[in-house]
């Protein structure tokens, strides 16, 4: 009687996700933060790897860890196999023609920009869903499952609108401010994230220094248009942004100017776009907006 061989043992495909993520983003934590898991985890499957190849694949020390030798050598080839697998997943889920479209969004773009636009988007496109995650960065569209990316900076699909900041505040607000001067003695709300914004157009509007806004800052943009709509002080505001609480007069720019800032919002996709697939079609209406 023939005896077959027993078959090799495969490696746990999770595995091989933590040790490929690890290797690319040089370290336990940052791979865990990619795939949704507990450093520990990275680590337990790191160390089981280890154990099954009775090799070390990291050398771990005070300052973090590091791919060793037989690391750097294998690491390559499964970034590409992992990148090769996304591809082949977006392939599928493109030619299955799926009608919900992921976008990934800045939190302040995905709530003032873009949910705005969803019910004309809706109504031309009746048959697509449009699923919005926020995020404070955009992902890496090799290993996410979104389609689309809405954020600030340049964009592989195109420039949806340029940008540019001034002041604003509350109508009730106005009589408080007779000129620039009066902003050193009003709350001057600000975003964490866009710490910058008073500095950049005070520069132009302010270029001697006599003015120091002072303040709250909000870790989230919306919170702070919110407070400067219920008259809280006044908004450094970002035209794309604000567009819809200036056109229905919840906010006013009491004085110029507006300075225009060099990234405006633009759309990534994680794949050359194919005319008429329901991305393309989201892509399209979201730039006519």
């Amino acid at each position: 009687m023939a005896v077959s061989p027993p078959k090799p043992k495969d490696m746990p495909l999770n595995a091989l996700r933590a040790l490929e993520a690890a290797a690319r983003l040089g370290g336990f934590a940052a791979a865990a933060d990619e795939l949704g898991v507990t450093p520990a985890a990275v680590t337990a499957h790191v160390k089981g790897l280890e154990a099954e190849l009775g090799a070390p694949l990291f050398a771990r020390g005070a300052k973090g860890v590091e791919l060793t030798a037989l690391g750097k050598r294998t690491a390559p080839a499964f970034a590409q196999a992992f990148d090769a697998l996304s591809q082949a997943v977006r392939d599928l889920r493109e030619e299955a023609l799926p009608q919900v479209v992921h976008v990934a969004a800045l939190p302040a773009i995905a709530q003032l920009w873009l949910s705005p636009r969803l019910p004309a988007l809706r109504a031309e496109a009746p048959d697509i869903a449009v699923s919005i995650t926020a995020m404070e960065a955009p992902p890496n569209l090799k290993r996410s499952p979104y389609d689309l990316c809405l954020f600030y900076g340049d964009g592989a699909v195109g420039r949806i609108t340029d940008d540019a900041l001034f002041p604003v505040c509350a109508p009730s607000f106005l009589p408080r401010l007779q000129g620039v001067e009066d902003l050193a003695a009003v709350p001057c709300l600000s975003d964490a994230t866009w710490c910058d914004d008073w500095a950049n157009w005070l520069a132009v509007a302010v270029p001697d220094g006599r003015v120091v806004p002072r303040g709250p800052v909000f870790s989230l943009y919306a919170l702070a248009v919110e407070e400067a709509v219920n008259g809280a002080g006044v908004l450094m505001g970002r035209r794309a942004l604000i567009a819809a609480h200036v056109a229905r007069g919840a906010l006013v720019q009491p004085f110029g100017p507006q300075v225009p800032i060099a990234e405006g919002l633009h759309l990534w996709a994680a794949r050359p776009l194919r005319r008429s697939h329901p991305i393309w079609r989201v892509a399209r209406l979201l730039g006519q907006g």
